[in-house]
């Protein structure tokens, strides 16, 4: 199967992403690829969503882990779900999602996988969190990671979790 993305077609739904790039790492995916990528996640439940995406370095993943998490590393997607009351808002906020671009890079090459399917698998698994989706649970991670390996076959990207099982 092939490691990239060959299909390009748009998945229909209104998304509103602010793609904040705040890494200077090398080989970070095109915006029209994380634009893709979360249109994939999101369709299936959502007509419409709003969220911020954004790549950072380790010094910040690393803060905001620890800030948020009580960790002192770098992880490689945090997810922030909006927490706001029905009613409030006429926009579909979802959230905020950290990616750490060292971290995902490192994690790619240590698991032999292609650096975009790896950035494609961690921006639909962090949408699935601002779904509320979660893999703390046996049975919630085996929901979730179906629903990853899915998604990502529908854009003909490897099973992320095929060597890990």
């Amino acid at each position: 199967m092939p490691s990239t993305c060959n299909n390009r077609q748009t998945v229909p739904m209104n998304l509103q992403l602010d793609l904040q790039l705040a890494s200077n790492a090398p080989g970070l995916p095109a915006a029209t690829d994380f634009e893709l990528w979360c249109r994939t996640a999101l369709s299936q439940t959502h007509d419409a969503a709003e969220l911020t995406l954004r790549i950072v370095d380790e010094e910040e993943g690393r803060k905001l882990n620890h800030q948020w998490r009580g960790k002192d590393y770098a992880t490689n997607v945090l997810s922030f779900a909006a927490d706001i009351p029905p009613g409030i808002l006429e926009i579909p906020l979802l959230g905020d999602l950290v990616i750490c671009a060292p971290v995902v890079a490192r994690e790619a090459s240590e698991q032999a996988k292609s650096s975009n399917a790896h950035w494609a698998h961690l921006v639909i698994h962090g949408c699935l969190h601002l779904l509320g989706y979660d893999h703390i649970e046996e049975e919630e991670a085996k929901t979730m990671e179906n629903l990853e390996r899915q998604l990502l076959a529908s854009l003909n990207y490897p099973d992320p979790y095929a060597e890990h099982e």
